[in-house]
């Protein structure tokens, strides 16, 4: 080990690299019941879309089964799928969220 001049020993540490957290696709899912107005509504106030580009997504929704809303990190996303799931319910519709691995 080296030694400073008054005989200090210096220790070296490895210094960890940190990962950086992975990041998820927030996806709502169509359904025969759930209105584009609240598809639309539920965009705008969860996912802080405006009305064109929240309309955009619904459209993706409506025609193609499933439409991406954004990607965040795990909690982030987690958090905004429970918050789509409990409107969903306070309003009762069907409307589904789901999220994966981006």
């Amino acid at each position: 080990m080296p030694f400073t001049e008054n005989n200090t020993e210096l220790i070296y540490k490895k210094k960890k690299k940190l990962k950086e957290p992975e990041d998820y696709l927030v996806i709502l899912l169509n359904d025969n019941y759930t209105t584009m107005e609240f598809v639309v509504e539920v965009i705008i106030k969860v996912f802080n879309k405006d009305e064109a580009e929240a309309t955009r997504i619904m459209l993706d929704v409506h025609k193609k089964g499933k439409g991406a809303v954004g990607i965040y990190t795990l909690d982030i996303a987690s958090t905004k799928a429970r918050q789509v799931h409990a409107l969903a319910k306070q309003f009762d519709y069907p409307l589904k969220c789901i999220i994966e691995l981006a």
